[in-house]
């Protein structure tokens, strides 16, 4: 009977040990209890900014992006830089974002209303999320709980973030290290069809594709031509939009520009070159029938679970620029 006792006893503790460990995940509705109108107080502040610049909407939800594939989504690319540590805001796919100021904001009116409960990586999350949503594009539940990560390493983010140069290969690889599969490469990609680009970013492509003073015979010839206009060689100042005609709203027409050889990056180009990612390319052409709207919610919710730090992991900064 005692032997009995004590195994019924230990399976209890198994079951309660597991148990928490689950819920030691990020969760829709984590804060409903300790500040439940933390989505409200971040919609609010998202939407004053966005009212008045909509282009902040490309740069925040990449913002979330770029956290999100460098040591998981833990709020690291908010950190500054120290004394003897670059942080990875200062590595150079990160010294173009802006709208730090939209989760300072959000940061400060939710440590008036809940001091020391909501993350800066939960608050990023919820912000890219509301920006697409204010522009037209799809909404969807963020799952939260993160904790904020005490660690920003500017060699990380060149390690790790995919670049505009990237091959199909390379992109595979990069998203399926962090769980992620080539549908939602396809489906993120779509992320484009807002913002900004520095001509640097696509300038080979027009002027020395192969190191020949050759143009990329994988982009439309007529766009080559475009863009020579507005980006002339070396041009590192520049900035062109990477959806033409409606950059500053969240649709489908980015696959339209890809399906036609003028996505703007070779990354872009990329998708063309895999039977997969193509096919979802052309079955998202026409509007009415499109599942991007869903799938991109979809695959938000899946990367903004890449790495996150819960339960008693991290801190939950006061100021989201820096360590407590």
């Amino acid at each position: 009977m005692a032997t009995f006792k004590f195994l019924t006893f230990l399976i209890l503790q198994i079951f309660c040990i597991l148990k928490g460990a689950n819920s030691q995940g990020v969760e829709v509705g984590f804060y409903k209890k300790t500040c439940p109108n933390v989505e409200a107080i971040v919609k609010q502040t998202t939407a004053h900014y966005i009212s008045r610049a909509p282009t902040l909407a490309a740069p925040l939800l990449r913002m979330h992006f770029h956290d999100c594939f460098v040591r998981g989504c833990d709020g690291s690319v908010l950190l500054n830089s120290t004394k003897g540590n670059q942080a990875e805001k200062d590595a150079i796919p990160n010294q173009s974002l802006r709208g730090f100021q939209v989760i300072d904001a959000a940061k400060s009116a939710l440590e008036q209303e809940c001091p020391g409960i909501v993350s800066c990586s939960d608050i990023l999350a919820l912000a890219a999320r509301d920006a697409v949503e204010l522009i037209n594009g799809p909404t969807w539940a963020v799952p939260l709980g993160r904790r904020d990560g005490r660690v920003s390493i500017l060699l990380d983010a060149l390690k790790n973030l995919p670049t505009p140069f990237d091959n199909f290969t390379t992109l595979k690889t990069t998203f399926g290290s962090l769980g992620l599969n080539v549908k939602d490469l396809a489906v993120l990609s779509g992320g484009h069809t807002i913002g900004m680009s520095h001509c640097l970013s696509f300038g080979s492509r027009l002027y020395n594709f192969t190191g020949k003073g050759d143009t990329d015979p994988n982009m439309d010839q007529n766009y080559i031509g475009r863009l020579k206009i507005k980006c002339k060689p070396g041009d590192v100042t520049t900035i062109v939009e990477m959806d033409p005609g409606s950059f500053k709203s969240f649709d489908t027409d980015y696959y339209t520009m890809v399906s036609k050889r003028r996505g703007l990056f070779a990354s872009d180009a990329a998708l063309l070159t895999d039977s997969q990612t193509k096919s979802y390319v052309l079955s998202q052409l026409n509007p009415y029938t499109s599942t991007f709207f869903k799938d991109f919610g979809e695959s938000m919710i899946k990367m903004g679970k890449i790495g996150v730090l819960t339960g008693k992991a991290g801190e939950i900064r006061k100021h989201c620029a820096l360590r407590n």
